[in-house]
């Protein structure tokens, strides 16, 4: 489920809260904090597994399947 926070600007891209909630995730996940990893490397070994899928599924429901 997205966080809202207040006095937020609203940045008007698609997916939003879940692309800032994913980022948090990962940001302050100890594979990034602790471990020094990059990001992008504890993705590759599973880390916020469920909203880096959330975020993914939203994107595609983004894209319009009338246009293939």
């Amino acid at each position: 489920m997205p966080k809202y926070y207040e006095d937020k600007e609203d940045d008007g891209r698609a997916c939003a809260g879940l692309r800032e909630d994913f980022k948090a995730c990962l940001l302050q996940h100890d594979c990034v904090a602790k471990d020094g990893k990059k990001p992008s490397e504890c993705l590759k070994e599973g880390h916020c597994k469920g909203l880096h899928v959330a975020f993914f599924e939203c994107k595609r429901s983004m894209v319009s399947t009338s246009a293939v």
